[in-house]
């Protein structure tokens, strides 16, 4: 038994008799700890549909409701509030019915692609792109557990003016360097060259402003941004040299991400290539010309113009044939829906891109795509770090590897100082630290609503007290140890007793996890699953420190309590594994 939804029924065949109107909605959330009540019906919606006062409805409805309702025992009101009291052997019979639903998925007839990671292979992982695969990562699992069939993807960002400014500055200063000679990782030596391309471009500079040149024009006159649109061109048509060595280096820089990925603990159904997608990307801006959807100005670069769309035009191929972001992600859409069936497309894209994806959805409408409408950005808001915004091109970032072994760290020390992991062995020690010190990331850069820009701190995330990670760690653990003590069938469920407050309490939390589930699948937003395992976790802690559940003597209570907890734990390790961290029994 569904008992809110049986319930919300109640109340509705209540207002269909007394006020005979059958078309009312129903928001029914939980009474306010400061009141008595379990569910609280909100007035004030139905004073305008009614025609009555707030005082009239509650105390009519309120009647109905306790004397043709098997649910209600009571209720009070307060201020357009209907606080209803629900008897207690319907709250744990329905205890039972959340159990027996936890596991379930109920299989919709829609599949959902989610695009997350999407790097360039010039620069290792750092802080903001770990943002943005623990979004697009939980939100895949959170579809996938609502019955969606899910298709995680990426779209590598190999080629373009970034790529070559990297393979230039290694040609330059490489001096053959290679990740073994150097025993470092592919994407991180990569990553140096890039920067070492971004002093050597500052320099340059400089120095023409210090012969008269405008800066605008020493940007664009600067010899090394000219070789590498050069190298850039000659990778386009095919130049051998450049090809092998844009090979190579991506090669390095692949294996590396690898590294990341399964340290993160991210993975892809698909992964495509812009080496690729760019051409499909031409061939459609070709279609887009003779359909006269796009032009060509004087000096040969194709423009669209959406100001018809409260946009403006946008630069489409560059005067040389050469391609922009945009023309990759024509070709990259196009052949995702050529290629699976998919009823919708989330792209994972900070907000710094909101004005891109504008115009792509806008540009793919006007090609007269039938899935345009399909395509959906979840945006969300950069990483910033104490110290301000990281910067690529001058190397100021968070490496993802380096963060992870930080946490790790952190998770080992604080773990030394409680000194509660003595009596493991070194490798159960080291798999601890892991899952707790990535809980930890995961579950911070999570509990933030994705459109809100994060101000991320190590130190604050590893707290084990508070909104955090091991906070809700922790209470899995203690709950696994309580129930090793005790050997009893879960089976054998009182169902007639009297709930205290930390119960009822306790039991409501429970009952909207698939509630919570829905909501954040509907609205593409992971927080709502970490804040409601947090919640749940505050109220199991009340529910322990004020009720015995050993020692208590009334046997009966005792196994209701038992299998709150094993219930309880079961929910924590869900929630927790929809937004990708791990659970421990020992901590």
């Amino acid at each position: 038994m569904d008992l809110k939804k049986s319930l919300q029924e109640d109340i509705q065949e209540g207002i269909k008799r007394i006020y005979a109107w059958d078309r009312s909605r129903i928001e029914l959330q939980k009474t306010k700890s400061d009141f008595s009540g379990d569910y609280t019906l909100v007035l004030f919606p139905l004073v305008k549909i009614l025609k009555k006062n707030l005082e009239e409805i509650a105390l009519s409805l309120g009647e109905y409701l306790v004397s043709n309702s098997e649910f209600v025992s009571g209720y009070s009101h307060i201020k357009g509030f209907l606080n209803l009291s629900i008897k207690d052997h319907f709250l744990l019979e329905n205890v039972r019915f959340v159990a027996q639903q936890l596991d379930e998925v109920q299989k919709k007839n829609e599949t959902i692609m989610v695009e997350y990671s999407s790097p360039n292979t010039n620069k290792p992982l750092h802080l903001g792109h770990i943002r943005n695969n623990l979004l697009g990562y939980s939100l895949a699992n959170i579809l996938e557990e609502n019955g969606y069939k899910v298709i995680k993807t990426q779209i590598i960002n190999d080629r373009g003016v970034h790529i070559c400014k990297s393979m230039w500055a290694w040609e330059k200063f490489g001096e053959g360097k290679t990740p073994e000679s150097t025993q470092t990782k592919g994407d991180k030596l990569v990553g140096d060259f890039y920067v070492m391309f971004d002093k050597k471009y500052k320099e340059e500079i400089k120095e023409l402003k210090e012969q008269g040149i405008p800066e605008e024009r020493a940007r664009k006159e600067a010899p090394s941004i000219l070789e590498v649109q050069k190298m850039l061109l000659g990778w386009e048509n095919g130049d051998e040299k450049v090809r092998a060595l844009w090979e190579k280096m991506n090669r390095w820089v692949y294996l590396g991400f690898d590294v990341t990925y399964k340290r993160l603990g991210v993975n892809f159904d698909q992964v495509q290539y812009e080496s690729t997608t760019y051409i499909l990307g031409k061939d459609i801006i070709e279609e887009g010309i003779k359909k006269g959807v796009f032009y060509k100005k004087s000096d040969g670069s194709v423009w669209v113009d959406l100001s018809e769309e409260g946009l403006d035009e946008k630069l489409l191929l560059r005067s040389d044939g050469t391609s922009v972001y945009i023309t990759q992600d024509l070709g990259t859409a196009v052949e995702r829906f050529k290629r699976n069936s998919i009823d919708r497309l989330i792209y994972t894209v900070g907000n710094e891109q909101d004005y891109h994806f504008q115009v792509l959805f806008g540009v793919l409408k006007k090609l007269g795509y039938s899935w345009a409408g399909q395509l959906y950005h979840l945006s969300y808001g950069m990483v910033e770090l104490p110290e301000g915004k990281m910067k690529s091109r001058e190397g100021n970032v968070v490496d993802a590897d380096d963060l992870m072994q930080q946490m790790y760290n952190i998770a080992k020390e604080k773990a030394r100082e409680l000194g509660k992991l003595d009596t493991l062995s070194p490798e159960e020690k080291r798999k601890s630290y892991e899952t707790v010190g990535l809980g930890a990331l995961k579950y911070f850069m999570l509990k933030v609503e994705p459109r809100k820009k994060m101000l991320f701190d190590p130190e604050e995330s590893i707290d084990f007290n508070g909104n955090t990670g091991p906070f809700i760690q922790y209470a899995y653990a203690r709950i696994q140890s309580l129930i090793s003590k005790v050997d009893f069938s879960y089976d054998d469920f009182p169902q007639s007793i009297k709930l205290n407050p930390y119960e009822r309490d306790l039991i409501y939390l429970l009952s909207i996890y698939k509630e919570t589930l829905t909501k954040a699948a509907d609205s593409l937003n992971p927080a709502h699953m970490a804040n409601y395992v947090y919640d749940l976790v505050k109220s199991y802690n009340a529910f322990y420190q004020n009720n015995p559940i050993l020692s208590v003597e009334d046997i009966s209570r005792k196994k209701m309590r038992l299998y709150l907890s094993n219930l309880t734990a079961k929910t924590i390790k869900k929630s927790l594994a929809l937004l990708g961290i791990q659970t421990v029994d020992r901590m």
